[in-house]
């Protein structure tokens, strides 16, 4: 039996079992099946499917990084104090932004606007990223399932042959020992 007949009836009987189990199979498990019939690791599929990342994609991972960090709160509260300080005391209250600092709640209200859709673009992002990659988990978990599988079948085929063969050679160590016996007796 060729290595392709081989790897044509591992393809079938996969299939067929995996048939059984689960219905009807999906674009994933006819990929693991194919990675199994042709002996290829599903895990350099894994590297080999980053994709390019846009400019605007950069961005936002970058803003969201920015905005949910020490350093971001750090340098709000700073800025906050400075504008409070800049009109309040500073200026001795005629500053450009008096009392109620309304200027400053329309500059908060903008940024909040603009960083929380930027924010959700990056959590869509790694969403997406995760999906994928648990995806590619449920490929590798069923590939080794099914390799497995695949070895305990063998393993209890081996040994099936092998005590086949040992009760063979039992056999015949009885008829030869019968023989030595009745030869034994005629003497």
């Amino acid at each position: 039996m060729s290595i392709e007949e081989m790897n044509d009836y591992r393809e079938k009987y996969i299939s067929e079992f995996l048939n059984k189990k689960l219905g009807n199979l999906t674009e994933v498990e006819k990929q693991v099946i194919q990675s199994v019939s042709k002996n290829t690791m599903i895990s350099t599929e894994v590297e080999e499917d980053e994709q390019e990342i846009t400019f605007v994609q950069k961005l936002a991972d970058k803003v969201a990084e920015f905005g949910g960090s020490w350093g971001f709160i750090i340098f709000f509260m700073t800025f906050l104090f400075a504008w409070i300080f800049l009109n309040v005391f500073w200026l001795s209250h005629h500053g450009f932004d008096p009392y109620p600092f309304i200027l400053l709640n329309l500059i908060l209200s903008c940024i909040a606007a603009i960083q929380a859709p930027v924010i959700m673009m990056s959590q869509n992002r790694q969403e997406e990223k995760d999906r994928e990659r648990s995806k590619k988990d449920y490929k590798i978990n069923l590939k080794s399932e099914l390799e497995i599988r695949e070895l305990h079948e063998k393993i209890d085929h081996l040994i099936i042959h092998y005590q086949q063969d040992l009760l063979e050679i039992q056999k015949t160590q009885i008829d030869l020992l019968e023989n030595i016996l009745h030869n034994v007796k005629k003497e």
